[in-house]
């Protein structure tokens, strides 16, 4: 729409605001409509327009014809490091701790609209008192204005009633009120039934005589006679209604979690004033949009306060935007936004909706109260807990002078003393300080001190209010049920973004209507929202899948089976990377064939265990899977081991914890996990890596094929391969993988070596040759690299004993290695011969043994 249609929320906003403190000067019996017409013609952007178009408002009136007492003057109040500003710019109010707006007469305060983050009663007072001086300042202008300009005020008959009338009505209609009065036993309803009884018993009487005067200003009489007789018991004998004292707080009920399946929720009840309250969670992107000259382009909190006919047991008709609904939902909204956390911390979008269920007075205050409530149902952080309460003020004025001779200050108001008092104060606040406040009057002004004079009744009706609160929920919820939204912040490179989006966003929408999820992109950020944790969690696997994250050793990865190898498969997984998923890698069983395990197409979870010397990537399945012996052995040892750090995978992104490997974990025991078909030496299998590691290396330095070098096991090379091993740099290119630093070498069994003979000792314990000792063998074929397979049973003699492990020597160049296991025998002899049986073959193609129970 491109041109200006109905009034959006902040035109009404503004209407009222100039309404408020315009309405009560019309003099009383003046009923004729009066329509004012204000238009923003220019704006420089770093004001609000609203007081400007108040004291405009003022001036209009005062050069028309209209019967009206002003004129009047509206200021706005801001407080900035402790020092109060008038008029502020909008950029000045983002750093203020208070909008205060103030309209008054010469001396009299008129309204009063104030948003604030927790300012004391006492620092309220002083801004007032200085607000009034400043605002009266707009007045002089208007008069001596409208005393060049101004046309004379027309003569307008007023609806008044004669005193003859008035007389007649309060003779058949004081007694029986009087009477309804004083019990308060009556509730609301049952009250204004009783009442109403007694208006048709009055009419049915003056239509018996044909006073047809008198029945033309029935109900305005009647109202009259109400008015009268209530005001006359508060300031003569201070009792109420329903019988409560002055500064008495009606009996309070409170409930949350009223709907469990609901973000959050609550029900306030104080007296027959109930309000339920509800809590919706969003996205970013849900906040809502403005369009207005000042202010911010977005609303990420909103408060919506509906009054349904129902509530006062009346039949209507619900149209659009109503200004009275409008206008309490925006109190509620500014007394909870003061507590609410900072963007940055919270970034969701959150919607209370308020639905006044009874009423009886003070449903904008009853809805404060609810929200807070359910905004810690939901688990939003919110600092602490805000109430509110209306207080109300009956005067006894002169009739000649118009000056107050007495005045009575009430806390927590009826509708019946709101409708029949003389000022409505909604005040809302924490412990510490007022967030909010809203002041309506309807005499012409009351003077600033009695409304400084109210804050303070306000204050104890507050904290009572806030007892009761705490007593239901006194902190936010956790958020970790699976049924609460979730929202994830992603930061990615714009290349890894274009791969998520994909050609006219056609993956993100894919993501999105897979998973339910939503994801948002903006300036390298991608934001995901999903209604509960697994629908996060389908989200985010489809994300890094398309993207990918940091390696991490330990981390588990979704990955799918590109190909299928004699010794392995190849997963590609996190964003399109490969790695190399080794057959001795996919059971704790032994495993013949890959095909046998695993298919091209598969989809499965990997866990990331290293890297190899030339920069591949290993993953692991049978990390992922239960160990048939890891229970028993888990219960025997777990006094003596540690248990490893649990990873947490795809927790939410603020939350992922970094896998690192455990330097002082004790020696697994041994698996079977290689079948014999792939067995290799030491010496072989050490030559044939630094080959291919060298070939690696000079393919990708000089990109040209070169054939591997002949292996030259000189210690400069054992050493320079070990080191390589134990002191990888953690490394950031996406094909490499950052690797635990270790200060110094250790063996296969995960310590130093006993003897100072240097890292390369145990490689060159293994690879070497010496033809002098032969094993014994328990079977008919001999050992010998190739042919020694898982079972086998031979007898090895103990070459080296270490601190978590032995080397074997069993002839025929070939060494292995026993690991010790937990509470196991340690008495080993160099020398000594052991009968032992091979149960695996390390990744090297090293055979490990166990020790045969007869040993």
């Amino acid at each position: 729409m491109r041109r200006e249609g109905a009034p959006k929320e902040r035109e009404l906003l503004c209407g009222r605001l100039i309404d408020r403190p315009i309405r009560p000067l019309f003099p009383p019996g003046f009923y004729h409509d009066v329509q004012v017409m204000v238009n923003v013609l220019s704006s420089d952007g770093k004001h609000d327009p609203d007081v400007m178009a108040a004291n405009a408002t003022s001036a209009a009136l005062m050069l028309s014809g209209i019967p009206w007492n002003g004129p009047i003057g509206v200021i706005r109040v801001g407080r900035i490091d402790g020092k109060f500003v008038f008029n502020p710019t909008m950029d000045e109010l983002s750093l203020s701790d208070l909008n205060l707006v103030y309209a008054c007469t010469r001396d009299r305060t008129l309204m009063i609209d104030v948003q604030a983050r927790e300012i004391s009663e006492k620092d309220l007072q002083a801004g007032l008192k200085l607000a009034h001086p400043e605002a009266v300042k707009y007045i002089d202008p208007q008069i001596r204005l409208a005393e060049k300009a101004g046309k004379k005020k027309k003569e307008y008959k007023l609806s008044m009633i004669s005193d003859r009338t008035l007389e007649k009505i309060r003779s058949l209609a004081e007694a029986p009120i009087e009477a309804v009065f004083t019990d308060s036993t009556y509730g609301k309803f049952e009250r204004g039934e009783a009442l109403d009884k007694i208006t048709h018993a009055v009419k049915a009487k003056l239509e018996e005589e044909g006073d047809e005067e008198s029945l033309n200003v029935l109900p305005k009489a009647i109202d009259m006679v109400r008015k009268k007789i209530i005001r006359h018991r508060i300031i003569k004998e201070g009792v109420r209604v329903d019988g409560r004292q002055l500064d008495e707080v009606r009996p309070l009920y409170c409930e949350s979690g009223t709907y469990p399946i609901l973000h959050g929720s609550s029900l306030f009840s104080r007296g027959d004033t109930q309000v339920l309250c509800t809590v919706t969670l969003g996205a970013p992107g849900d906040a809502q949009r403005l369009d207005s000259i000042v202010g911010p382009p977005t609303k990420r909190f909103m408060l919506h306060y509906s009054f349904p006919p129902f509530s006062i047991n009346e039949v209507g008709k619900r149209g659009g935007l109503n200004r009275r609904e409008v206008g309490h939902g925006t109190l509620a909204e500014k007394a909870l936004l003061a507590v609410l956390p900072p963007e940055n911390d919270f970034p969701y979008t959150v919607r209370v909706n308020s639905e006044v269920m009874a009423s009886d007075g003070s449903t904008s205050m009853a809805t404060v109260c609810g929200g807070s409530m359910a905004l810690m149902d939901a688990g939003i952080p919110v600092r602490e807990h805000v109430a509110g309460v209306s207080v109300g003020l009956v005067t006894e004025v002169d009739p000649s002078t118009g000056m107050i001779n007495d005045y009575r200050i009430l806390t927590d108001i009826l509708g019946l003393e709101d409708h029949l008092g003389d000022m409505d104060f909604k005040i809302a606040g924490t412990r510490k300080g007022i967030t909010a406040i809203q002041l309506d009057i309807k005499p012409a002004g009351i003077p600033v001190d009695i409304i400084c004079e109210c804050l303070e009744p306000a204050r104890k009706g507050r904290n009572h209010i806030l007892d009761r609160m705490e007593q239901e929920i006194c902190a936010p919820r956790t958020m970790g049920d699976g049924s609460t939204p979730r929202l994830a912040t992603l930061k990615f490179s714009n290349n890894s973004i274009q791969r998520l989006l994909g050609p006219l966003g056609s993956q993100r929408k894919k993501i999105e209507q897979e998973t339910g999820a939503r994801i948002a992109v903006s300036d390298g950020t991608v934001t995901i929202v999903a209604k509960n944790r697994s629908v996060m969690e389908k989200a985010k696997e489809q994300v890094d899948f398309l993207i990918g994250r940091e390696i991490e050793v330990g981390g588990i990865y979704k990955g799918v089976i590109s190909s299928i190898k004699e010794y392995g498969a190849f997963v590609e997984f996190n964003g399109g990377q490969q790695g190399l998923l080794h057959i001795s890698e996919l059971s704790h069983e032994p495993v013949s064939r890959v095909s046998d395990v695993v298919s091209v197409g598969q989809d499965l979870s990997v866990m990331c265990i290293g890297q190899d010397v030339r920069g591949n990537i290993k993953l692991s399945l049978k990390a992922m899977l239960p160990w048939a012996g890891s229970e028993k052995k888990n219960l025997e040892s777990q006094d003596s081991v540690p248990p490893k750090q649990e990873v947490n995978v795809w927790a939410s992104v603020e939350n992922v914890p970094m896998c690192q490997e455990n330097q002082d974990s004790e020696v697994e025991p041994a698996t079977n996990s290689m079948p014999a078909v792939v067995i290799r030496s030491a010496a072989e299998c050490d030559a044939q890596d630094i080959a291919a590691g060298q070939h690696s290396i000079n393919k990708s330095g000089k990109g040209t094929k070169t054939s591997p070098r002949p292996y030259n096991a000189s210690s400069r090379h054992r050493d320079d391969f070990r080191s390589t091993l134990t002191k990888r740099k953690p490394i950031s290119s996406p094909n490499q993988i950052p690797m635990k630093k270790e200060s110094e070498p250790k063996d296969f069994c995960g310590s130093k070596p006993e003897t100072d003979s240097g890292p390369g000792t145990l490689l060159h314990a293994l690879m070497q040759n010496d033809a002098d000792v032969k094993p014994k063998s328990l079977g008919s074929t001999s050992v010998r690299a190739g042919s020694l397979k898982l079972g086998d049973r031979v007898i090895a003699k103990v070459y080296q004993i270490r601190t978590h492990g032995l080397v074997l020597e069993l002839g025929g160049g070939l060494r292995g290695m026993y690991k010790f296991e937990i509470n196991g025998r340690r008495d080993f002899e160099v020398g000594k011969e052991l009968h032992v049986q091979c149960s695996s073959f390390s990744s090297k193609g090293i055979p490990v043994f166990s020790l045969l129970e007869d040993e």
